[in-house]
């Protein structure tokens, strides 16, 4: 009977002491929480961690006395978002149409991109590609403009290149500290420099000059590329006008919007006047004149051009003889050439 009694006795110490152990280790853990709480402002829950207390707190009278992290509100708000994201689940419309290709919505948007056409446009084009979809669809996923489509700078280069010309000015200094001012006049549709002429002291008046010695008699061009230097005075603009020649100004401190005639500009500079000192007005117009006669215009090359000159250079074969080198414009450059031995 007293072991009996001594069992009874040493069971009863050891679930007291089991229960204490627990009650100070539940202490130690929730100053820990409190410590926490105090250093994180906001702890940072998952979905998971949220539908873990909402079932708590339907299974568990005493849950609220438990929850440290968050309010007991907190709780019971992530309980009616969760009653509404599962109610739109289950109300989620199951029919419908399905949607379209992915490969034919980007083509939609390249279209409406490329070219000025609206839906109507756009849906005949595919139903001529045997891809059948509602005009309704292509407006669904064409980009949405602002305002009417315009087509773009590359384009109307394109469309005119054949009576478009570019001028501009550039300047060059000269030996004795002076600032000349260059006007050059390019046709596109060659990559020609019809026209090139020097000043000191640029006007309106001069600069209508240039373009009637340029294009004498009916020559002038339909379309004329320019800034909006105010050197292109009232008098430049109604001679232009009385010449027939439409002006198409670029943006403001935008030249890359006149990309042809800037780019000949650089040549120019690359290819003589950077290896050069300019003495005079006469010397400068000499250099210019020599360099795009003897080598700009039948000799150098250009990748628009297919590789060939602005006044075209006939194709030499091997059996027309040996190669042999000519200079050009003071030894600068060479044209290169075959001869009969």
């Amino acid at each position: 009977m007293l072991n009996i009694l001594r069992s009874v006795v040493l069971a009863g110490l050891g679930f007291l002491k089991t229960r204490c152990r627990l009650a100070i280790e539940v202490l130690a853990l929730r100053h820990q929480l409190g410590v926490l709480k105090r250093s994180v402002k906001r702890p940072r829950l998952t979905n998971a961690d949220r539908g873990l207390w909402v079932l708590l707190s339907h299974r568990w009278a005493s849950w609220s006395d438990a929850l440290v992290i968050v309010k007991a509100d907190t709780v019971i708000r992530w309980h009616r978002a969760g009653f509404r994201k599962y109610w739109a689940w289950r109300s989620r419309p199951k029919g419908g149409r399905p949607a379209i290709d992915p490969q034919i919505r980007a083509l939609i948007r390249r279209m409406a991109t490329a070219n000025m056409w609206g839906a109507p446009r756009i849906h005949g084009e595919l139903l001529k590609l045997g891809i059948r979809v509602s005009e309704a669809t292509v407006s669904k996923y064409m980009p949405h403009r602002r305002k009417p489509p315009s087509q773009t700078w590359r384009s109307f280069l394109d469309n005119h290149v054949d009576t478009l010309v570019s001028v501009d000015f550039f300047t060059v200094p000269t030996v004795f500290f002076d600032v000349l001012f260059v006007f050059v006049v390019l046709a596109h549709r060659r990559r020609q420099i019809v026209h090139v002429n020097v000043t000191a002291n640029p006007s309106a008046q001069w600069t209508a000059q240039q373009i009637v010695n340029a294009f004498p008699w009916d020559t002038a061009p339909r379309y004329m590329l320019r800034d909006r230097d105010g050197i292109y005075g009232a008098k430049f603009r109604n001679r232009m006008k009385n010449m027939g020649v439409n002006e198409v100004l670029i943006a403001a401190r935008s030249p890359w919007q006149n990309p042809y005639v800037e780019r000949v500009i650089g040549t120019l500079r690359r290819d003589l006047l950077d290896h050069v000192i300019v003495v005079s007005e006469q010397h400068l117009r000499r250099l210019l004149r020599s360099y795009l006669d003897d080598y700009y215009h039948p000799c150098r090359t250009h990748l628009s051009l297919s590789k060939d000159s602005p006044a075209g250079r006939e194709v030499e074969q091997a059996e027309m003889g040996d190669v042999i080198e000519l200079p050009v414009v003071g030894g600068l450059h060479h044209r290169y050439t075959r001869r009969a031995a």
